[in-house]
């Protein structure tokens, strides 16, 4: 008979702590806030800088995905709480040191001014649009007057509203694999990178998509980058930094990891968009499509292997 010598519990599957507590609703949240924040601070930045007609659809048409995007996040955010009741209770205090404070905060701004940005637009958009209400005519004319004011707030809100996914599971000091500084650059230059590709799925323009492309190269290039320099830190870590790693190479999420985000959510589209601008022919739905699945099984990943990890002791 063989003896064991148990130091600790928190081994033991389902004791302490309890694994998987967050499931599919996180993982689709963080995917929908980064995708949302990259098309937004795409649409204020391109409007910034004085390129609204050259860019329509990064600056008109992408943002009315943002809006729907958030709304489902949020929902799923919400379908995921045992107290329902009590989500208000996020806006009743302001937590500095807290990054789901300032990520409801910043939900609580930046979804009604994408919805008032996609409002502004919509005249344009739909030609005979008609507002119904006086009291809108007006809101929108004053909207569109300061408009450039509003693109500036919601650059500064989008870089937050990405950014945050990843520091959100950075701030888990309990989770190895989430608390790692780099995780919060990671989130942000992949769900820019989705709001590219999201722009370029939308654009019906040829320069436009070009201009888009090479931006979002830079994006993929930085994120793999990123990638390396993550486990480069895990391999030079602690033992439990070590066993984080080990789940990604001959572990349980090794195939999801290195396949379907690094393979064809990363490599494999970049590779595409760098033929592309070379003139081959590739279909102009291929790469966006890849980005956005790599983006999304990124989130579950990240978010499904962090709850393995633990310190043991």
């Amino acid at each position: 008979m063989k003896e064991e010598l148990i130091v600790s519990g928190k081994h033991l599957p389902d004791i302490y702590p309890v694994l998987h507590l967050w499931h599919w609703e996180i993982s689709l949240y963080l995917f929908l806030g980064g995708l949302a924040g990259g098309i937004l601070f795409f649409a204020a930045y391109f409007f910034i800088t004085g390129k609204e007609k050259e860019m329509p659809a990064a600056v008109k048409w992408a943002p009315l995905i943002a809006p729907l995007a958030l709304a489902i996040g949020l929902s799923s955010l919400l379908y995921d709480l045992h107290h329902k009741l009590f989500f208000w209770q996020l806006f009743t205090t302001v937590r500095f040191t807290s990054p789901m404070s300032w990520g409801a905060w910043t939900l609580g701004i930046i979804f009604p001014l994408s919805l008032i940005w996609v409002g502004s637009y919509m005249k344009e958009m739909f030609p005979g649009w008609d507002w119904k209400f006086n009291f809108l005519e007006r809101f929108e004319a004053f909207v569109i007057k300061y408009r450039l004011q509003m693109a500036w707030l919601m650059l500064f809100l989008s870089i937050i509203l990405a950014v945050y996914t990843g520091i959100l599971l950075s701030a888990f000091n309990a989770r190895p694999l989430w608390n790692t500084s780099i995780l919060g650059p990671l989130f942000l230059v992949s769900g820019f990178s989705t709001g590219l590709a999201a722009i370029m799925w939308i654009s019906n323009d040829e320069k436009e998509r070009k201009i888009v492309s090479r931006i979002d190269i830079f994006f993929i290039l930085t994120e793999l980058f990123l990638i390396v320099h993550l486990f480069m830190g895990f391999m030079a870590g602690t033992a439990v930094k070590l066993e984080a790693f080990h789940l990604f190479i001959g572990g349980d999420f090794t195939i999801r990891f290195w396949i379907f985000v690094v393979l064809l959510g990363l490599v494999f589209p970049v590779t595409l968009e760098i033929l592309e601008l070379k003139d081959y022919h590739v279909p102009k739905w291929v790469p966006p499509l890849l980005i956005l699945f790599g983006g999304l099984m990124f989130r579950f990943v990240m978010v499904d292997a962090g709850q393995i990890t633990h310190f043991l002791y």
